[in-house]
């Protein structure tokens, strides 16, 4: 039985989208499954580039043919990965893509064969269920991130658009406001969310132990090294590094850091050889890195490398709406972990609760609660399980402190997207390759920020 002559109707019964591209990413076949997702014929696809669906997980380079056309053809196999791409209408679609790719009999690459998975049915049955859970309070807040205020859903927003792409960020905002929690929820909502996800606290360790921490060593470095052992970024491989508190890093750190993002390899300590790492760097401070910089205290090429998307994490003095329901996580919490069945606090300790202004913001909120949870013997906590500091608090002056405003939040994405958008002149494709964001993602944000393409950008050029 000659198979060869079946090829069509056997990818025709594939129930995945099949696409097939030479070596300079022009298209060649596709399935009936891949027309009925993109909307597009076989004849309207084949002899088009396969940039004609605007995938955002395709690294393409253009200079050429096979290895110099895509990054695709640098690996045999490309693993499942997410990724957004637009059908005939401009809508975008949520698929999950694999690739492999084609080499004739000399080993010369031909081109390669792609499958698509959509998701977006899948997708929105997820967004349904959260939307249940939040109009019954069944949930635990945006990946374990508890708030409904106006600020914090533009940061959830903000999230969400960064998490697609690797683009590097930088978590902003005072102690105890969940920048962690921010670190995390980037990882787990983008492609590298099956990935690890490691944490480095860059202030907890002096020189020494940092370098060591970060990048390993090898067996004979230093006294005591009796053994190799690899680094947080070789154990991050393929996922996320979270380096909290970076402003806090040795400057000799700062020079081995910016060389990582540069070259994307590292050195262990006691080694001259190099090692490829494949890592998203977020990164996450409460100090005004700029004052820092203006006093020779930070790396100012390594502030720009990192500092690509900055999310503010607001204080919780600024969204205090969302204080009632961050009281009844942690209430629940706690109750499951002690097993005292206390439902809730009484209005007047709401009340106090409300009042006071929290300089250490989450942090000290999950504190309180778990102080009042000692004193509380009954079904409910009142004024009489609460802190001092919270029942006797001078009102005017109870540790009032400057916080990130949602205007502040507002008005810094608005800012970088209409300097990308000046620089391309208007070109949203370009600017969103500067800020490392979908085309998509620029088009949201223009309609978000209320952008006015003719006088705003136009004008400017």
């Amino acid at each position: 039985m000659n198979i060869g002559k079946y090829w069509r109707t056997i990818l025709n019964s594939v129930q995945e989208g099949v696409i097939i591209i030479d070596s300079s990413g022009t298209l060649v076949a596709a399935n009936h499954a891949a027309t009925l997702m993109t909307g597009y014929t076989e004849d309207e696809l084949i002899g088009k580039s396969c940039r004609i669906l605007n995938c955002t997980g395709c690294k393409i380079k253009g200079e050429g043919s096979g290895k110099d056309w895509c990054g695709l053809f640098s690996r045999k196999m490309m693993s499942e990965k997410k990724c957004l791409i637009s059908n005939r209408h401009n809508r975008y679609i949520q698929i999950i893509k694999r690739a492999s790719v084609l080499y004739d009999d000399d080993g010369k690459i031909v081109g390669a064969v792609e499958t698509l998975r959509d998701i977006s049915e899948s997708i929105n049955c997820k967004n349904e269920l959260r939307s249940l859970k939040r109009m019954y309070h069944l949930d635990d807040g945006f990946h374990g991130i508890i708030g409904r205020t106006s600020i914090m859903q533009t940061m959830f927003e903000m999230i969400k658009d960064v998490a697609v792409s690797d683009t590097p960020v930088m978590i902003l905002g005072e102690s105890g406001t969940g920048k962690e929690l921010v670190a995390k929820a980037i990882h787990e909502s983008g492609s590298r969310h099956d990935g690890p996800f490691i944490e480095v606290n860059c202030a907890a360790l002096n020189e020494n132990l940092l370098e060591d921490e970060l990048f390993g060593h090898v067996k004979g470095a230093f006294t005591g090294a009796d053994s190799s052992r690899i680094g947080r970024f070789e154990a991050a491989h393929q996922g996320t590094i979270f380096l909290d508190e970076i402003g806090d890093a040795p400057m000799s750190i700062q020079v081995k850091l910016l060389r990582v993002l540069e070259s994307k390899k590292i050195q262990r300590v006691g080694e001259s050889r190099s090692i490829p790492v494949d890592v998203r760097i977020i990164t996450a401070t409460n100090r005004n890195l700029e004052k820092m910089m203006a006093d020779n205290e930070f790396r100012e090429d390594l502030f720009f490398r990192i500092n690509v998307f900055p999310i503010y994490c607001p204080s919780l003095e600024s969204r205090k709406e969302d204080i009632p329901l961050i009281i009844q996580h942690f209430v629940n919490i706690n109750s499951r972990k002690t097993g005292k069945n206390i439902l809730g606090l009484t209005p007047e300790a709401m009340q106090l609760m409300m009042k006071y202004t929290w300089p250490g913001n989450i942090r000290e909120l999950r504190n309180a609660v778990e102080y009042a949870f000692v004193l509380s013997h009954q079904n409910i906590i009142g004024p009489e399980h609460l802190q001092e500091k919270i029942t006797k608090q001078d009102i005017n002056n109870a540790g009032r402190k400057i916080s990130v405003s949602s205007s502040t939040l507002f008005d810094s994405g608005r800012q970088k997207l209409i300097q990308a958008l000046q620089k391309t002149g208007g070109n949203q494709s370009k600017a969103a390759a500067i800020l490392g964001i979908s085309r998509v993602t620029v088009w949201k944000h223009i309609k978000k920020f209320n952008i006015d393409l003719k006088s705003e950008i136009k004008n400017h050029i």
